[in-house]
Order: C-alpha cells, then sequence, then structure tokens
C-alpha cells in the first residue's frame, strides 16, 4: 500500500533522505510521529494492522503504508521487505506498538497475560531484531516508546505495567550490545497524551467517577502533576524526532520522560499541596 506525494525506488534526490519505519503509526503518537518525520525531510512507512488508518496518514504525510502484525516475524520480514524495496535503506525505526493488559494480576488470565506481552513488548523485540541488519548498515537508531506506566504502577494495569517495564530492559540490552556496530537505541516515556486510546479511558474515566465529560477527566488525571495538562501528540514527536536524529549522537540506552513533571511528584506530599501549604 502507497500513499500519493512519495518516489518509488532508492534512486533520484529523495533517495537520500532518512527513511523511518514506524510501528503502530496510524494513530495518536504513531501518526504524530509520521507527521513530524516527514516535515523534517524523512520518508516515512506507517505500519500496523488496520490498512485504513495507515492510508490516511501515509497518504497525509506522503509516506507509505505496510500492513503487519509487529509481533509475528514473517509479518514484519515481509513489511520491511517493502520498506527496503521503496526506500532502499532503513534509518530509524520507531517502536510504538503496544495496547492491553488493563486488569490486576488476579483478573488477567493466561490468554490476556500472554496478548498483553505480544502487544507491549513482543512487538517491539521481533520488529527490533528483524531491522537490525538494515540499521547495522546505517549506523541508525530505534526509538521504544515505553510510558510512565514502564516507571510507575498504576492500578489495575498488570500486563500493560509490567509489557511497559521490560522495554525499558530491551532499550538497555539492544544499547549494550549493538552500540559497537553503530546503532543507538533509546526509549521514550510519555505520561498522559491526549491519543485516542487515552480519550477512551478518560471517557470511561469520567462516567465512573461522574464527571462532567473528557475535559474534566483530563483535567483529574493531571490536577497533580506540575505542568497540570496532558501533552499533545505532536509534543512526543518531537522528542522522538530529536531521538532519532543526529542531535542526539552521543546518546544510547537513555530512559527520557515525558510527563509534564508526574514522576518527580512525591506522593506523601500531595496533601500539603490540596491544603496550599
Amino acid at each position: 500500500m502507497r500513499g500519493p506525494g512519495h518516489q518509488t525506488g532508492a534512486s533520484g534526490p529523495a533517495a537520500t533522505a532518512r527513511a523511518v519505519l514506524i510501528t503502530g503509526g496510524g494513530t495518536g503518537i504513531g501518526a504524530a510521529v509520521a507527521e513530524r518525520f516527514a516535515a523534517d525531510g524523512a520518508r516515512v512507512a506507517v505500519a500496523g494492522r488496520r490498512p485504513g488508518p495507515l492510508k490516511e496518514v501515509a497518504a497525509s504525510v506522503g509516506g507509505i503504508a505496510v500492513e503487519l502484525d509487529a509481533a509475528d516475524a514473517n509479518s514484519v520480514r515481509d513489511g520491511l521487505a517493502a520498506v527496503l524495496t521503496e526506500f532502499g535503506r532503513l534509518d530509524v525505526l520507531v517502536a510504538n506498538a503496544g495496547g492491553h493488559g488493563f486488569a490486576s494480576v488476579t483478573e488477567t488470565d493466561d490468554a490476556a497475560w500472554d496478548a498483553a506481552l505480544r502487544a507491549n513488548l513482543t512487538t517491539a523485540f521481533t520488529t527490533a531484531r528483524e531491522c537490525l541488519p538494515s540499521l547495522i548498515e546505517t549506523r541508525g537508531q530505534i526509538v521504544v516508546i515505553s510510558s510512565l506506566a514502564g516507571l510507575r504502577a498504576g492500578p489495575s494495569v498488570a500486563g500493560y505495567t509490567v509489557g511497559k517495564h521490560a522495554l525499558i530492559g530491551l532499550t538497555r540490552t539492544l544499547a549494550r550490545d549493538y552500540g559497537k556496530h553503530g546503532v543507538r537505541v533509546n526509549a521514550l516515556c510519555p505520561g498522559w497524551v491526549t491519543t485516542p486510546m487515552a480519550d477512551a479511558e478518560m471517557d470511561e474515566f469520567a462516567q465512573h467517577a461522574g464527571l462532567d465529560g473528557r475535559e474534566a477527566a483530563y483535567a483529574a488525571v493531571t490536577a497533580d502533576v506540575p505542568l497540570g495538562r496532558p501533552a499533545r501528540p505532536s509534543e512526543i514527536a518531537a522528542i522522538v524526532s530529536f531521538l532519532g536524529s543526529a542531535e542526539s549522537s552521543y546518546m544510547t540506552g537513555a530512559v527520557l520522560v515525558a510527563d509534564g513533571g508526574a514522576h518527580i511528584v512525591d506522593l506523601p506530599t500531595l496533601a500539603f499541596g490540596h491544603a496550599g501549604m
């Protein structure tokens, strides 16, 4: 599947531009990352399992849509082959696919556990493994999208939390093993971001908590965040762009947090803040 406005093949003036593959590229953070890299002059491949959103994003950024299952090695190989045929190289992998695992341990059966780890960890592991030979050739970058849930634990999100924590370990082991080949690997942990997935969570939370709609829910969950608001997808995409560029040339194995300051808050002192002290 190809979007309009791109050059076919690896020849021509555009052939020297960076080539970027983004998993989970059809919506939310992935779509914003595609827009940012395209604005930076890169050639962009958006990958995922839903062809409709992928085609829309690819068309909007003049890139290509690659339908694949990021946790399936054969599917990733086929998708990567399409990217290499189109662009002739791969410079940046953004491992953004994720989801599932929103229940406590006792409420998570074997199938749900497997699904959570597959969605949140295996997708990044498999895609990185299959893309590494191409990234070694270009001395490229991998940006792993984890979450604040990769550093902290929320209520009843066992599979998601464990998967996102494991992505930090994956980032570090990739950085350790492949830095000698010139491949840099860094992770980004966003907090609340106004994506379709978060919007759905806010709608559910608002109904459960008796709040007046989505905006009230976002306000409630960021009330104790120093910046007092969720991030826009474009703000997260700007950091991903930095990590996937020469501007971060001496960074590898790093874990950056973009959560409006949520991770610095000392929970036992919240009562003092609420009291105006």
